[in-house]
């Protein structure tokens, strides 16, 4: 695969999708040799000078191809803020900025939601995945946001249907708190056997 299509297939930034965006490009880059291009103390051009042509030229067609990769894995309505970008740095830049302000709110918006999320009316692995995704992109908006799966596990019994009150008290006995995956599986209706109908 050539390096034009291979960045074709990357879900192009919008202003929804920063966070997988960004952990996309910033693997691609890695891949290509690239991301010192975006991420290192060394993101301007080297100095001029006969023996630095060579360093120059390739400085430049590196910076060049990250540069690309970012526009061309960018929706057109963005493109107007990086197109007098200098470097692939400066590119980089802008969207942090510019998505930092758009997280924050969004960030506070889910940990609102995750502070009174209910299972309602959702079956067990409905509520459970709701709560799974909702922790999922906090951790994506901000990494020191991340919630554990003791945090999640708190949440989610907290917010189960009183009918499970009975099950989550014996539960809480036990020495070893089940996992997540675990906790799940405990609170699914038992499907019944063939053997339960045996005497």
């Amino acid at each position: 695969m050539d390096f034009a299509n291979s960045i074709n297939r990357v879900e192009k930034l919008n202003n929804s999708n920063y966070s997988y965006w960004k952990s996309c490009i910033k693997s691609y880059l890695q891949g290509q040799d690239l991301w010192k291009r975006v991420n290192s103390a060394k993101t301007t051009s080297p100095n001029g000078g006969a023996e630095n042509a060579e360093v120059l030229r390739k400085w430049k067609m590196k910076a060049g191809k990250a540069l690309f990769v970012l526009k061309a894995t960018i929706q057109r309505d963005f493109l107007n803020y990086i197109r007098d970008a200098k470097t692939p740095k400066e590119a980089w830049d802008v969207f942090a900025t510019l998505f930092s302000k758009t997280n924050d709110a969004r960030l506070q918006m889910l940990e609102n939601v995750i502070g009174s999320v209910s299972q309602g009316n959702m079956t067990i692995p409905e509520y459970f995945m709701k709560v799974k995704k909702i922790c999922h992109e906090i951790s994506q908006l901000d990494e020191e946001s991340r919630i554990s799966e003791t945090r999640m596990r708190r949440i989610i019994i907290r917010g189960l249907k009183p009918e499970y009150s009975g099950f989550i008290t014996a539960i809480q006995g036990w020495p070893t708190q089940p996992t997540l995956v675990e906790l799940e599986s405990l609170g699914k209706p038992r499907e019944p056997s063939q053997a339960d109908g045996l005497s």
